[in-house]
């Protein structure tokens, strides 16, 4: 488990884009492996932002095909191809 740590911000920037960096590279990476779930609620916790600003985060990696979110289930970490 991740230990809570405040990230330190870059103000010219959005939040929800320098958390899409993090967590991409963590993608990318293989920290967070195919099926890996994103959690809202860690996610949350782990940045200290809103919920609005990590469902920003969500969609746009959904967008970028990063991951996939199935209702009722939560978000996940889609196959990436080699």
């Amino acid at each position: 488990m991740r230990t809570v740590t405040r990230m330190e911000f870059d103000p010219t920037r959005p939040k929800w884009v320098q958390i899409a960096d993090v967590i991409r590279k963590r993608i990318e990476s293989g920290e967070y492996p195919t099926h890996y779930l994103l959690s809202e609620v860690l996610i949350e916790q782990e940045f200290g932002v809103a919920r609005g600003t990590v469902r920003k985060v969500t969609a746009a990696l959904r967008d970028e095909g990063l991951i996939v979110t199935t209702h009722g289930m939560g978000s996940f970490v889609a196959k990436q191809e080699q």
